[in-house]
């Protein structure tokens, strides 16, 4: 077996379970864009793959812990010491764990740096529908007002200026995407709007 058919056939399906926008599709993203910067900045393509992949699976066990969750998970999974030295083992947990947006502390290699900005993903309209898809999760009765509220909170408390996210590569892709989710953030009315049509599409799915 192949280290890609193993994460295909394994890994990946681990993420259907997850909220809305933490499923598969966002792995694959998070994976191509690994591999993107990882060939961008000269890192092994192998364990920058592994690290997005396994990147989230500690969200089975609860949002909060889950970036140390999904370090234990990779350290177990002897499965991959077939493809990887026990140092490189070490290297992707270590980034795994650093991959959190709002850890205050830069990432303790390149491999974290790649992951944490591949995760990042800002685009406005995708960052916006997930923060209203994990708003609906946590109160799953609540109002279009209810739901609107925690999301501009939380979309201020980290995508605004000053807010906690730090891009620590600082791609194009997500400077460019930083700055026109601060454009939406910024216009209550462009915002609403925004929350508005995610809720819609959700009741309609």
């Amino acid at each position: 077996m192949t280290l890609q058919k193993y994460i295909e056939e394994s890994i990946l399906p681990r993420y259907e379970g997850f909220d809305g926008g933490h499923r598969r599709d966002h792995a694959e993203t998070v994976i191509a864009e690994s591999l993107k910067l990882a060939r961008e900045h000269g890192a092994d393509e192998q364990m920058a793959y592994v690290i997005a992949a396994y990147h989230d699976l500690g969200l089975q066990f609860g949002r909060e812990r889950h970036h140390i969750y999904s370090g234990e998970i990779l350290m177990e999974d002897n499965m991959l010491r077939q493809w990887f030295t026990e140092e490189q083992m070490l290297t992707m947990r270590d980034a795994v764990e650093d991959h959190r947006a709002s850890g205050k502390n830069p990432p303790r290699t390149i491999y974290g740096a790649i992951v944490a900005e591949a995760d990042r993903q800002i685009d406005p309209e995708s960052i916006i529908a997930r923060t209203m898809a994990y708003s609906k999760k946590m109160y799953p009765d609540g109002d279009f007002e209810t739901l609107y509220r925690r999301s501009k909170e939380h979309l201020m408390e980290k995508y605004a200026e000053g807010g906690y996210l730090r891009l620590w590569l600082n791609s194009e892709r997500n400077v460019e995407g930083l700055k026109a989710l601060r454009n939406i953030i910024g216009d209550e009315e462009r915002l609403r709007a925004c929350c508005k049509s995610c809720a819609n599409r959700e009741e309609n799915n």
